[in-house]
């Protein structure tokens, strides 16, 4: 693959799902690894082309010609402070961006104590933490979005993840194109085009050799499962995959908006919703029509319980299955004055055939 038909392939993405419009500053986060600077190196050529405004793009830029939004970059760089070379990491980084005058941001975090205190493991303390530190520069520099470098093949490895936990059907949607205010650019490129469009631009990126280590479970669908699966099923598996999650998105969403449509139709009462609940101070709650509930299909049921603790909440985090087939009972047997409590956040009351969230905060 060619550096234009790479640059190409990122641009239709970004156009494809709105990930970029006119006058955003997006944070873009860069470990050093390939596919981060991969993505700074990209969107820097991409702004400095849409800021020009001296030529019209090349077409092998994007293949419907739609106009350009114009937009700024930083970049943020953490240090886990896990391996000895992390410092190099960084400054390669830092020396990266002042070759191409970008604002810099960096932290060092101690993963490892992270980890030993909030009993975590060591991927979940990074993300966070990574995340914390991409918010904090967004919000320092008036940035609206958030950049990271996930890709095809990242996308397939948390499939088959989820799989292995026995997700249900969002778990194999994967990773999102775009989400709140992160966006995911690279995301329908494949490692080994990230990998030889760096060779192409001789941009050295650093290697993580930890990658190779066979100590976490990413690394072992990465290393094991996967070349595995291309050896002995389907040599074009990240494709059959993608092409999966692709259908599955599709199928989601429309689930999605049919839970929407029977949510409004059994709403009694709302207030005070994640949305606003900083603002007025005071706790979020619905009320449902019991009876509309019950009418729905199982599945709409479920989702409609998840919808609505993460329309008030913000996400609903510790609700498990066990937790909504337990709501779904306590609903069918509609005993007034009974409740339920699925984690220390809400309280599900089902009291005069209404179904009330209430929030316990």
């Amino acid at each position: 693959m060619s550096q234009s038909e790479l640059e190409k392939k990122v641009v239709d993405t970004i156009l494809e799902n709105q990930l970029i419009e006119d006058n955003d500053k997006i944070v873009i986060g860069v470990s050093g690894g390939p596919d981060s600077i991969c993505l700074l190196n990209i969107l820097n050529d991409i702004k400095k082309n849409w800021h020009s405004n001296l030529e019209p793009m090349p077409k092998i830029w994007h293949s419907n010609l739609e106009p350009m939004p114009k937009f700024d970059i930083v970049v943020a760089h953490v240090n886990h402070l896990l391996r000895e070379e992390a410092k190099d990491d960084e400054e390669f980084v830092k020396e990266f961006c002042k070759k191409r005058q970008l604002e810099f941001y960096s932290k060092s975090i101690d993963i490892k104590k992270i980890v030993n205190t909030n009993k975590i493991g060591t991927e979940e303390a990074g993300r966070k933490a990574r995340y914390g530190f991409f918010n904090e520069i967004a919000e320092q520099t008036g940035a609206n979005k958030i950049a990271v470098a996930h890709n095809k093949n990242d996308n397939v490895e948390t499939i088959l993840m989820h799989l292995m936990r026995g997700c249900g059907i969002s778990g194999l949607k994967g990773i999102e194109a775009k989400r709140g205010n992160i966006i995911r650019p690279l995301i329908n490129c494949q490692r080994y085009e990230i990998e030889e469009y760096c060779r192409q631009e001789n941009l050295e990126p650093v290697i993580d050799k930890t990658n190779q280590e066979n100590i976490y479970t990413r690394n072992k669908v990465r290393n094991i499962l996967i070349p595995y699966m291309q050896k002995e099923f389907n040599s074009n598996i990240i494709e059959s995959i993608s092409r999966l999650s692709e259908l599955v998105r599709e199928d989601d969403e429309y689930i999605d908006k049919q839970v929407m449509l029977a949510y409004k139709d059994m709403l009694l009462e709302e207030k005070n919703i994640i949305s606003n609940y900083k603002e007025t101070g005071t706790f979020p709650m619905a009320v449902l029509d019991l009876k509309k509930f019950n009418k729905q299909e199982k599945v709409i049921k479920a989702r409609i319980i998840l919808y609505t603790i993460t329309r008030l909440f913000g996400d609903s985090s510790g609700i498990e299955k066990i937790h909504i087939e337990d709501i779904i009972k306590l609903c069918e047997n509609n005993i007034g004055n009974k409740y339920l409590t699925p984690n220390k956040k809400i309280k599900i009351l089902i009291k005069n055939h209404k179904i009330h969230f209430i929030s316990q905060i």
